[in-house]
């Protein structure tokens, strides 16, 4: 269930935020990979987007969006479906390596936007940030292809997933912020002086008020939020727009767990670890006439399987409960949950 309301709130928000910091905000739609929410996006001028698959750029481009960076490695088994979206609209690609460069080079002859992955120590893909050298041979090679456009530099700090502060948020990009100003610097000076910087991951973009000298953000989870965001500090628990509806299937009061059909399959397995070292895989909303209210204190979803969700309540809530009643979750991950329940999407 998708809160329509907070969610035009969150991305008002970062609208304001973008335009005060003065960079572009070219939004990850890989969260909700729905039209209705990119409808939202167009209300506040964004339109340029970022997705995650060639599969979400062209059911995206089947909306009318005309701008796309496909922000994941460049996959050299699809460059028929590259062919094709290139010659539709303005596409932008990662590489990496001189030899992806070579095969869009040998099999495009529409003119692409190409990005140089950068790898800011979330330690994923990407050229290390301290490789200057590399990264110069990189750009060179795509100057020289003739159909290829180098947009610039692009980053993903996934490791501020791992934070549990705004504070330790700030450090890590403080730090990044001069390691990549280096960067361009020595890109400049060696023949690029309109090499862009874009920057990626909802932490940052949700508590961070300036971005320099990044051009360019991309956060996507915070157009829903979840409950590792509330727990880092990038959002409040009002501010979480998605939540999964679970029925009741087993009340188990001696032991202070309900069993929901809500599994694996429905949340993901990701988990959290919370106080004690506990990993958790979703938190209770309290029931509200319209969508969910305040977090339960204590309401925890304990574990999972495939389609098993067992969820720890208080036993003040627990004895309300009765068969076929719905628990209304916020799940740890709400990219990997939207993506699980897209065809079975709810937007009030």
């Amino acid at each position: 269930m998708v809160d329509t309301g907070k969610v035009r709130e969150n991305i008002r928000k970062m609208s304001v935020k973008a335009k005060e910091a003065g960079v572009i905000l070219r939004p990850h739609f890989k969260t909700h990979q729905s039209k209705k929410i990119g409808d939202i996006f167009r209300e506040y001028g964004i339109r340029e987007i970022t997705v995650s698959s060639l599969t979400m750029a062209e059911y995206f481009a089947s909306d009318d969006w005309r701008d796309i960076t496909v922000a994941f490695p460049f996959n050299v088994r699809e460059i028929e479906r590259v062919k094709s979206l290139a010659g539709q609209i303005t596409l932008g690609l990662l590489v990496d390596s001189p030899q992806a460069v070579r095969v869009l080079k040998e099999n495009i002859k529409e003119k692409l936007k190409i990005w140089i992955k950068i790898d800011s120590g979330y330690h994923r893909c990407g050229i290390p940030v301290q490789e200057k050298d590399s990264v110069l041979t990189l750009a060179r090679e795509i100057q020289d292809s003739g159909n290829l456009a180098l947009a610039g530099l692009l980053t993903h700090a996934g490791q501020t997933y791992n934070t549990s502060s705004a504070r330790e948020i700030s450090e890590i990009f403080s730090s990044l912020s001069v390691q990549f100003q280096d960067l361009k610097d020595f890109l400049v000076e060696r023949g690029f002086p309109h090499i862009m910087l874009s920057y990626g991951d909802t932490p940052s973009c949700s508590t961070l008020k300036n971005f320099h000298p990044f051009q360019e953000i991309r956060p996507g989870n915070f157009v829903y939020y979840d409950i590792q965001q509330f727990l880092i500090g990038s959002c409040r628990e009002e501010e979480i727009a998605a939540a999964v509806a679970c029925p009741v299937v087993g009340l188990y009061p001696n032991r202070g767990e309900v069993v929901i059909y809500g599994g694996a399959v429905h949340l993901s397995k990701q988990g959290l670890a919370v106080s004690g070292g506990k990993i958790i895989y979703g938190r209770v909303f309290q029931p509200a006439e319209k969508g969910w209210g305040k977090l339960i204190e204590g309401g925890m979803v304990a574990s999972l399987s495939q389609e098993h969700g067992i969820v720890a309540l208080p036993p003040e809530y627990l004895k309300k409960l009765k068969l076929g009643d719905l628990l209304f979750l916020a799940p740890v991950h709400s990219c990997l949950a939207a993506d699980l329940l897209k065809e079975r999407t709810l937007l009030f």
